[in-house]
């Protein structure tokens, strides 16, 4: 069992940056693919980023291409979420979620995924 834990939310102006950590309780888990959800009250969780644990190729929502960048540390297993020029409409919880079961793809549908996080409230004011 793999337990997850999010960081590096918080209140943030429009044009702001924030960066969101994940840190996994085994540091050294065998792991699949690697995401970023994030849900607002009533609505269903929405993908936002993800990495292939085969070759750490990301692959982005649209909405936040070009603006959030995914990373990992392979020393720690650590993985992060930079947001750069936040929005009002990337308020949210964002969650860090792991798909143990796939090695090569990106899966961008929340029901592939095993493990999830708590979850980091990320708040943006215009």
């Amino acid at each position: 069992q793999v337990q997850l834990l999010e960081s590096g939310g918080g209140l943030a102006q429009a044009g702001d940056s924030l960066r969101l950590s994940c840190t996994a309780s085994r540091r050294s888990f065998r792991s699949g693919a690697m995401a970023w959800f994030r849900q607002i009250p009533g609505k269903e969780r929405e993908f936002v980023a993800v990495m292939s644990w085969y070759n750490s190729r990301t692959e982005y929502a649209d909405s936040v291409k070009g603006r959030f960048t995914f990373s990992r540390d392979i020393t720690s297993g650590r993985l992060y979420l930079q947001m750069d020029m936040l929005k009002p409409e990337d308020t949210a919880m964002y969650y860090c979620a792991v798909d143990k079961d796939t090695q090569i793809g990106t899966p961008k549908d929340a029901n592939a995924y095993d493990y999830w996080g708590q979850g980091t409230q990320v708040t943006v004011s215009a």
